[in-house]
């Protein structure tokens, strides 16, 4: 598909993505009425409120009030308060301008290399619903400066309150991406009428197997080595002396690590093995994603499977998470909101490894097929 065919959907979704992002972030307001409480319940309010919050245009209480939060720097005078609120709100402007602009540049390259036709429109739905979330987490990363100097000590933990201010409101871009995901889709494959037979890149098998289980070494790498409890733990001891660099362990563990675990102990064994199951589910689907990746794609770049190889780590990263949710996390007393308060964590984590898993993917690959001629674009 021609960058002309894949932009429309591309923008579409850009703009549907942020647009609702925005209504959802205005929602806000509405969680604190007393009929919302009554409806919901308190429990249901105040997940969904922390789902809403880092997305709204409204300022945190300490802002609005000048009354000084829990490790914030007292405001002044009225003044004061108004130059911190025009802080926040462009750190907002910023964090929606860019959630639409990371979208838009993923999906225009998955919509070229993975156009949703006959046989890729369940691929290409997952990858831009995985895209969405990693865009959303991108927004939030770019956007935390500003939001960071809004609350007055933008120079006190700086690396640490940057991871904070970065996991917040994860999960509504989860949620949002889905119908965002469904609607593009839908747009692209009318955009593709007409356009004729695309290509698909033809890769052996073993090939593609290869480089699948490359590209899976660098994710294992993280689960099994880098989310082991005394390395993580030596992450976050890690700290530079002084100044902005200080105490980055956070940080670090937010980018590189997708999961966590530690030696086995005397206890509940079968809990263990559920966790670790979620573990080799992670692995599993970006092993899979990866082996059918190259097939699907009109033609093998880095930047296209360096992208999909981030949704599939995305990918596996949630069906991870909804297995955990499922089986250990859920109980009878544990409404839908509560479950899912874990997911989305680690996407930081799922960009960095599956950017590094695409990376050498594409590298073993091209040293494979080096000879074979190249398909047409």
């Amino acid at each position: 598909m021609t960058y002309r065919r894949a932009a429309t959907p591309a923008l579409i979704g850009g703009l549907l993505l942020t647009a609702l992002l925005w209504w959802a972030g205005s929602s806000a307001d509405a969680l604190r009425l007393p009929g919302s409480v009554g409806t919901l319940g308190p429990e249901a309010v105040a997940e969904l409120h922390r789902w809403v919050a880092p997305w709204s245009y409204d300022p945190p209480s300490f802002l609005d009030s000048g009354v000084q939060g829990s490790g914030y720097v007292p405001l002044g005078d009225g003044d004061d308060r108004d130059r911190y609120n025009g802080i926040y709100t462009a750190g907002l402007q910023v964090r929606y301008g860019a959630v639409f602009v990371a979208f838009v540049l993923g999906a225009l390259l998955l919509i070229r290399r993975l156009p949703p036709e006959r046989g890729r429109t369940t691929a290409a739905f997952l990858a831009l619903w995985a895209w969405g979330a990693a865009a959303g987490t991108l927004a939030a990363a770019v956007s935390a400066p500003w939001l960071i100097a809004a609350a007055g000590h933008g120079s006190h933990r700086f690396l640490s309150q940057l991871a904070s201010v970065t996991a917040a409101g994860r999960q509504l871009p989860v949620a949002v991406s889905l119908v965002v995901a469904g609607a593009t889709v839908l747009v692209a494959r009318i955009a593709a009428e007409g356009a004729g037979p695309l290509p698909r890149t033809v890769v052996p098998a073993r090939t593609a197997r290869l480089a699948a289980t490359a590209g899976t070494a660098v994710i294992a790498l993280s689960v099994v080595v880098l989310s082991y409890q005394p390395v993580a733990a030596a992450l976050q001891a890690y700290s530079p002396d002084g100044g902005l660099l200080a105490e980055p362990g956070d940080l670090l563990r937010q980018w590189l690590l997708l999961g966590a675990w530690d030696a086995p102990a005397a206890g509940a064994v079968v809990d263990r093995l559920l966790h670790r199951a979620s573990d080799v589910l992670l692995l599993a689907v970006v092993w899979w994603a990866l082996s059918r990746l190259p097939g699907l794609l009109t033609r093998v770049t880095l930047p296209a499977m360096a992208t999909g190889a981030v949704c599939a780590t995305v990918l596996g990263l949630l069906a991870s998470q909804l297995l955990r949710t499922a089986v250990v996390q859920a109980g009878p007393q544990q409404g839908l909101l509560y479950s899912s308060v874990g997911i989305g964590i680690g996407i930081p984590a799922a960009l960095t490894c599956g950017l590094l898993a695409g990376v050498l993917a594409t590298t073993v690959l091209r040293l494979s097929l080096r000879g074979a001629p190249e398909p047409a674009a």
